[in-house]
């Protein structure tokens, strides 16, 4: 039994770094790639955005005197790097997958619509949305919450470094505690770092429920598709 037909699953750019301080650790590939094929023989249907933080950021570009729009820029296509080597370490462990890109660079991807997601996913494919929205000045975390809302996910699931959402950062502060579930406008009147603001109220204004858990331990995407408890579920 699965808890959701269909996902959104947003990964982090720098969770791929791994160990390392920069790229993609090809171990860490390995892993994410073999947890989205055990969800995947499930029969759960995958949408996929990823960040692009372990290459480049838009914002931190644009901290050190890059034009913002060529730093977003910059930023998306560090996004559809990512996006690439995650479809070449899945289609490697037999999960057939289509990239679909928001900025038109065939042959790399096919450009993204709705209807090419929706009929990818339904077919059996894995479906890796990179580029972001195709617009600067908007986050990947926007971009997910776009894209789930469009191929109507269940829920969009946050993989992170952490096990959930904290009063604080828990990496930074031992006595932070964790939220089992919490609602949309106490996120955002919390301050609480789990997306970036216009995500989380897009979320609230489409109802599209997120499930914030940590992908870096392996076997913890198929506990949560299971409806085990090991995340925080931000909700209405």
């Amino acid at each position: 039994m699965t808890k959701f037909k269909r996902i959104l699953l947003k990964l982090s750019g720098e969770s791929l770094m791994g160990n390392q301080g920069y790229g993609i650790d090809v171990t860490r590939l390995g892993e994410y790639a073999t947890q989205i094929k055990e969800v995947a023989a499930m029969g759960v249907q995958i949408g996929i955005v990823i960040g692009g933080g372990n290459i480049f950021r838009g914002l931190t570009g644009a901290g050190k005197g890059f034009d913002r729009v060529k730093g977003d820029q910059m930023g998306m296509m560090a996004t559809v790097i990512n996006s690439l080597a995650l479809s070449s370490a899945l289609e490697a462990a037999g999960v057939p997958t289509k990239v679909l890109t928001a900025i038109r660079m065939e042959p790399v991807g096919e450009f993204y619509t709705k209807w090419k997601a929706i009929e990818a996913m339904e077919s059996g494919r894995v479906v890796i949305m990179a580029a972001g929205t195709g617009s600067p000045y908007f986050t990947t975390d926007t971009g997910s919450s776009l894209r789930g809302i469009e191929i109507e996910a269940d829920v969009m699931l946050k993989g992170t470094r952490v096990d959930g959402i904290y009063t604080a950062d828990p990496e930074k502060d031992p006595t932070a505690t964790k939220f089992n579930e919490i609602s949309y406008d106490e996120v955002i009147s919390r301050g609480l770092k789990v997306m970036d603001i216009t995500a989380t109220a897009m979320c609230r204004e489409n109802n599209l429920p997120i499930y914030v858990f940590n992908m870096d331990v392996v076997g913890n995407l198929k506990k949560v598709i299971s409806g085990e408890d090991i995340g925080t579920y931000v909700h209405p």
